[in-house]
């Protein structure tokens, strides 16, 4: 396959791990969730091909297939961030699998760090990758500079049927249960706008009430 060929293909990782990722993303997930995450592999590993730079396919496919997990009950916790809920839900897959710890941790942190803004993109391709991913198929950060052709051809395969509304009821779903998870994210805003009464704590709050005593 020359490299234009390759720069406009839509490949999923061909191995066990990857196919046994599918199916439990398939199985436990929604048809909007699924395909979303088939959407964040394809714009990452996209980009990660434009931009030359070293990837592992098989470690970044499975991030994106579990990088939302965590919004499901079956892997929610009553007390963590649904980043997290996710990321250790990928731990114990690829432990199952006998993976390098090294790699799984990059699996846990692209996972955890995914909705984390200004961080990943310093950090390892996969974990930098799967937040460019996301933030492209959720937010359009990046649209205009992502080859226009293989986008439109990503979003046929995986097609964003009443994708916004869907995703935002579907995402608040996953930690409504929980809202104090959320300070210091991203989501505080959600539970702000969709749980009457809620305010999400303020640092400066925080600081005043530690039980330090100040001196004079």
């Amino acid at each position: 396959m020359n490299k234009t060929n390759l720069a406009n293909s839509i490949v999923i990782p061909d191995s066990v791990l990857a196919k046994q990722a599918t199916d439990l993303l398939r199985e436990h997930s929604t048809d909007l969730l699924f395909n979303h995450s088939m959407r964040v592999y394809q714009f990452a590993a996209a980009q990660g091909r434009r931009q030359k730079r070293k990837f592992d396919p098989e470690l970044l496919y499975v991030a994106a297939a579990f990088h939302d997990l965590g919004l499901i009950r079956t892997f929610s916790s009553p007390d963590e961030r649904f980043e997290v809920d996710g990321a250790n839900a990928a731990r114990q897959f690829l432990n199952a699998h006998n993976i390098p710890e090294e790699q799984v941790q990059t699996v846990w942190e692209a996972i955890a760090l995914h909705t984390t803004p200004g961080i990943p993109k310093y950090m390892r391709p996969e974990v930098a990758l799967l937040n460019f991913g996301v933030l492209l198929d959720v937010l359009g950060a990046g649209f205009d500079e992502f080859p226009a052709e293989l986008r439109e051809k990503i979003v046929a395969k995986y097609p964003r049927a009443h994708f916004k509304e869907g995703f935002i009821r579907e995402y608040f779903a996953g930690f409504a249960h929980k809202p104090e998870t959320t300070y210091g994210t991203v989501n505080a805003g959600f539970c702000e706008r969709f749980i009457p009464g809620f305010k999400s704590p303020c640092a400066c709050d925080l600081i005043a009430a530690s039980p330090f005593p100040d001196t004079p």
